[in-house]
């Protein structure tokens, strides 16, 4: 099983990322798919989660109107769009695969700063 970020990177205030996670060695399509994020000394937070058909999506208060989560299915990819960033979103993003097991990748680091 593997789960592979990309996309992050130093964003000045304002700015947008994208988030990319490729899946492999599971069943990408029965698995729902969501985005963590973590800061230097604080609690890993739940940021947007996708159903397995996208379907369903919920987004953290913090995010909405700002993230946009999508997938891909055939493609075995999960996005993250990440607009009007923030100082705050500065964490290390993880995506993760969950059903009756739960997969997590590696994280890529988010940088919001002037």
């Amino acid at each position: 099983v593997q789960l592979v970020e990309s996309g992050g990177g130093l964003v000045q205030p304002g700015g947008s990322l994208r988030l990319s996670c490729v899946a492999s060695g599971f069943t990408f399509t029965a698995y729902s798919m969501s985005w963590y994020r973590q800061a230097p000394e604080n609690e890993r937070e739940l940021v947007a989660t996708i159903s397995n058909t996208g379907g369903r999506i919920n987004y953290a208060d913090s995010v909405k109107g700002r993230f946009i989560i999508s997938r891909d299915n055939a493609k075995n990819t999960v996005t993250l769009q990440m607009n009007s960033l923030k100082p705050e979103d500065t964490a290390v993003y993880y995506c993760k695969a969950h059903l009756w097991a739960a997969y997590w990748g590696q994280g890529t680091q988010v940088t919001v700063s002037s």
